[in-house]
């Protein structure tokens, strides 16, 4: 018998086929036949299960093969999101009446139930009670079923509110709203705890027992002493919690049973009776009916201050959800517990108001004597002590048994308090397993068979005793209570959101919800965080943004498939599809340049470029052309690499790669098909190619039929010489220790690379300009303190990087420094549309260049006109808000060039002459005839000419940007535009030609 053995991760090759020998019983025949073979032993392919969908860090998960497993018989890395967080092994998990039901009601219960509902019935009375109270319920359920949508969209992990949040709006809302709520629940622990030491001192006082003042100290040492005993319950684990929650729950509803017996009971002598507890009746019922505010705990009441505290006690709603990592099934239970918590809840609510505001009158003197002639009740020129509005413990008064509404109201405040403290731990331990803030790492680490935070416990339970020692916290009561709506406000915004965007991971299995009533409820929780104090909703709003920013300031490396990033989608999908409907306009025109750098780390000074032209303006594509094929694992190697080479030169660009194609055609597809819809470059820049003289007369046709392929495009081309060239030597990784070459149109005049390991690289005069001297490492950088520029790009996957001479370092950083003060020399030859114009302009705005300034030459066609054309030029750039330094006519470009000058030009193109060329060579294009010269005779000394002014007027600039001649398509050949382009550019200061496509950029029109 075989067996099958599974490595998790991994996918066994179908093994051999198995033959099994067969016996008859006669002896005469032996056959063998194949024994069957499962389907998992006849295909790489494996059957959909549950197991390969789980993040790798699940303990039960298992990837399937790769697609190049599959296709192409080859292994690839496996790149599936890791989960986020830990799995603790063994723990504990509750069912949705423990885990959810249970919690949620007795935070909801609360000491309001027993001390404050019978003050909220005297001020708002039984009409305006039972509002509040439903409108508490409608904030809780709608919050409940936004909550409630969210939790059933996939599985929810430990971390509750923050969890939830974050895996819906972001790590920024997520970890920001997540600290803060957990702050709150902190508080809210200390708060309940200080609720159990008041009510334990009254009764300590009735009996006539104190520990030292029977006041606050008191408060301080029973209320330290709670947090330690709950706090240990909680990291002891969850059984005994459980068992604490269920003596709590049961003590609560004997408490409530005890008070509804006494209700129907009545008073039972004359104290009571003197005390408001009149028992049930009809006319006690039509006078507590209406509202009746006044004056109380220091404010005039209203409506909206009365269900301010009243809504304080049902901010309980996300209990449940705050154990999601607790609960067995957090999907179903969080839905199903809390709703049915809720409605519980407030009928007991609804009961208690209907049964003190029908049985306990608003104020009474509890004087017995005059009980006989009714005057007990007349507190107009006296101050009364009891009654609905002056008495906390009229609960007990109408008990059938006061002491047990004590328990019940000591059970109210340390259920609370446990479901609060036991929640906190395990938001720090998620928010400390993302990573989101630095330092609370350390405080999430698990520890046991249960992966329990015990640092988290600790930190806990020292905040939570640091406030109990305050005793008094009335004054951040309202701060606890809008850090919970703000939370609330965040779940209903999470729940319209992700059904507004409507991403396709958006499928909850609870569908009743609505999103504009979420979204409705967001505001509502605003608002009230306004309304119960707007001096604290400031500051809660404050916070937030603080912690928000922080977490923006710190970019986390996490991608947990948010609905803010389908909006982002979505919003940039209805952007770019708008353009199309909205025709070009020359006031909009913006350079959306096509750079051919091959890959970013071999020509970085050429992006750079670049992107001082289009930084925070438009679109840049770094195009890239590899003639040989490339597998996947390659071109996603290269892909990575190139967006963090933008990430860490802060660009904002693109990446696009095209392979099995030549350097041509691989160009032209990427003019044709780069970018989408109006987001497409019009303008291709490249660097020149400075060694043409030394390449084939291929390479150098290919270059020249790039510039033709633009311009068929209609796509203006801008070219740039440095003297250094522009090529740094670097090779990119296509798999680490192995060098992947991308060829490029070389500044030093080749297509370099293509396909040669770093051995096999031919001589080329490229390669003797770098002195391999210094040896760059993340180690070892260059000058102190700071990173060198080049360092962005070396080393970039490499176990040890390339050696790399000063001055190509030099090079490369050249558009990253500050340039010295100077001038960037324009010569405007030809009207192309104003680019050669508007490109130099743009370069001059950056904060690094702004130290040159704009000097403008042009050329006029007689002297004798220049005054003239001196004025209409300068009118021109007036009108165009072109600011510059000075300008400058031009009018004796016609004139000879000097015969040393014309030397110069003889000596590049005699290689390149027709009795020089290859006698293989045949075609015309691959050299220059005496014909072609003869022609274009006087566009070549006009050439010739510029150079020698060029000589004159720019050899000092920054910078020189000059209108490129026009490549006249079947005219002038490869070798000789490039005599022209070289005649321009050689011994000369950073420069740029530009042609555009005779499209007008500028306009002078409002």
């Amino acid at each position: 018998m075989t067996e099958r053995f599974e490595v998790r991760g991994t996918n066994p090759p179908p093994p051999p086929l198995v033959m099994q020998e067969t016996s008859f019983a006669n002896g005469n025949a032996n056959t063998v036949t194949p024994r069957k073979r499962s389907l998992a032993q006849m295909t790489r392919d494996v059957l959909p299960r549950i197991d390969n969908y789980r993040n790798l860090m699940s303990v039960a998960a298992v990837q399937r093969p790769t697609f190049g497993e599959l296709y192409e018989g080859v292994e690839e890395e496996k790149t599936d999101q890791p989960a986020s967080g830990h799995e603790a092994q063994g723990h504990v998990k509750l069912g949705w009446i423990q885990g959810v039901f249970l919690s949620v009601a007795l935070n909801i219960w609360g000491v309001m139930l027993f001390l404050r509902v019978s003050w909220v019935v005297g001020h708002a009375g039984i009409g305006l009670a039972l509002v509040i109270i439903a409108f508490s319920a409608f904030v809780c359920t709608v919050t409940t079923l936004s909550l409630s949508a969210i939790s059933t969209n996939g599985v929810i992990k430990g971390g509750g509110i923050y969890y939830i949040i974050s895996r819906s709006l972001g790590p920024e809302f997520g970890a920001s709203v997540g600290l803060v709520f957990a702050f709150a629940n902190t508080v809210s622990a200390s708060m309940n705890t200080i609720g159990f030491c008041d009510s334990l001192n009254s009764l300590l006082k009735q009996q006539g027992y104190k520990i030292i003042d029977n006041s606050v100290n008191d408060s301080r040492i029973i209320g330290s002493a709670t947090v330690v005993i709950l706090i240990v319950i909680c990291a002891v684990g969850m059984d005994y919690e459980v068992i604490a929650q269920d003596v709590f729950g049961v003590v609560i509803v004997g408490a409530i049973v005890d008070y509804c017996v006494g209700v129907f009971m009545g008073p039972q002598n004359e104290v009571a009776y003197a005390q408001g507890f009149v028992g049930l009746n009809v006319s006690v019922y039509a006078e507590n009916i209406g509202p009746g505010f006044r004056f109380s705990e220091g404010v005039n009441q209203n409506f909206f201050t009365v269900f301010s505290i009243f809504f304080t006690s049902v901010t309980g709603v996300q209990a449940g959800a705050n154990i999601s990592g607790d609960l067995k099934d957090p999907e179903g239970a969080i839905p199903k517990g809390t709703l049915l918590a809720i409605l519980m809840t407030m009928l007991s609510y609804v009961l208690f108001v209907l049964l003190v505001g029908g049985g306990q009158l608003r104020e009474t003197s509890g004087i017995v004597e005059e009980v006989a002639n009714g005057t007990f009740t007349d507190c107009t020129y006296r101050k009364c002590s009891y009654g609905l509005y002056n008495d906390y413990s009229v609960m007990q008064l109408m008990s059938a048994w006061g002491p047990f509404i004590y328990a019940g109201c000591f059970a109210a405040t340390l259920s609370t308090a446990m479901t609060n403290l036991l929640s906190v731990p395990r938001i720090i331990q998620a928010l400390g397993n993302d990573g989101i803030y630095p330092g609370i790492s350390w405080f999430g680490k698990p520890y046991g068979l249960h992966g329990e935070p015990y640092r988290a416990y600790v930190l806990t339970a020292l905040v939570s005793i640091a406030f109990v020692l305050i005793a008094d916290l009335n004054a951040i009561a309202n701060l606890v209570s809008n850090f919970y709506l703000a939370a609330y406000a965040f779940i209903n915004f999470c729940t319209f959101h992700a059904a507004f965007v409507k991403p396709l991971g958006w499928r909850p299995t609870f569908t009743y919800y609505n999103k504009w009533l979420s979204l409705i409820m967001t505001f509502i929780c605003i608002i009230l965080m306004i309304l119960i104090d707007w001096i604290m909703a400031l500051i809660t709003v404050g916070v937030i943004a603080l912690l928000y920013f922080f977490v923006v300031y710190r970019k986390p490396d996490v991608n947990w498939g948010a609905s803010t990033q389908a909006q982002t989608y979505n919003t940039t999908l209805s952007a770019v599809q708008s353009l199309n409907n909205i025709e070009d306009h020359v006031k909009n025109y913006r350079p959306q340049i096509l750079v051919l750098a091959g890959h970013p780390t071999s020509r970085p000074a050429l992006l750079d470029f670049a992107n001082l032209i289009t930084k925070r303006l438009s679109l840049l594509i770094c195009g890239c052309v590899s003639p040989q094929p490339l597998s996947h694992r390659e071109r996603q190697s290269a892909v990575n690499s190139a967006i963090q080479f933008f990430k860490e030169r802060k660009m904002r660009a693109f990446f696009s790669l095209v392979d099995s194609l030549s350097v041509e055609m691989g160009t032209r597809a990427l003019l044709q098909a780069s970018g989408i819809g109006r987001m497409k470059p019009n303008i291709l820049l490249m660097g020149y190619k400075a060694e043409w003289q030394v390449s084939t007369p291929e390479d150098v046709v290919e270059y020249f039929d790039i510039l033709h392929d633009a311009f068929t495009n209609r796509v203006s081309i801008a070219i740039v010489r440095l003297k250094t060239g522009l090529d740094n030597g670097q090779s990119v990784i296509g798999s680490k220790g192995s060098y992947q070459a991308f060829p490029r149109v070389d500044s030093e005049g080749c297509f370099i690379n293509e396909g040669f390991s770093e051995s096999e690289i031919p001589e080329s005069p490229a390669l003797h300009r770098y002195n391999l001297s210094t040896h760059l490492t993340p180690e070892n950088p260059v000058g102190k303190g700071k990173k060198s520029p080049a360092a962005s790009y070396i080393n970039m996957g490499m176990e040890e990087g390339p050696t790399v001479s000063t001055t190509a370092m030099e090079t490369d950083s050249i558009f990253l420094r500050k340039q010295k003060k100077g001038t960037i020399d324009i010569w405007w030859l030809y009207d192309d549309g104003g680019l050669t114009l508007l490109l130099p302009y743009i370069i001059s705005t950056r904060k690094k260049w702004a130290g040159s300034k704009l000097r403008i030459f042009t050329l006029i066609d007689k002297k004798d006109e220049m005054q003239i054309e001196e004025r209409n030029m300068a009118s021109l750039l007036s009108k165009f808000r072109i600011d510059y330094a000075n300008l400058t006519m031009v009018h004796d470009v016609s004139e000879k060039p000097h015969p040393k000058t014309a030397r110069l030009f003889e000596d590049i193109i005699k290689p390149f002459r027709e009795d020089n060329s290859p006698t293989s060579s045949k075609d015309n294009k691959f050299f220059i005839s005496d014909s072609e010269l003869k022609l274009l005779v006087n566009k070549t000394e006009r050439q010739l000419r510029l150079r020698e002014l060029l000589q004159q007027h720019s050899r000092d600039s920054n910078m020189i940007v000059m209108t490129m001649p026009m490549p006249r398509k079947g005219v002038v050949s490869a070798p000789l535009y490039m005599a022209w382009l070289e005649v321009l550019t050689r011994d000369m200061p950073p420069f740029m030609l530009v042609r555009g496509n005779q499209t007008s950029v500028l306009s002078f029109y409002a």
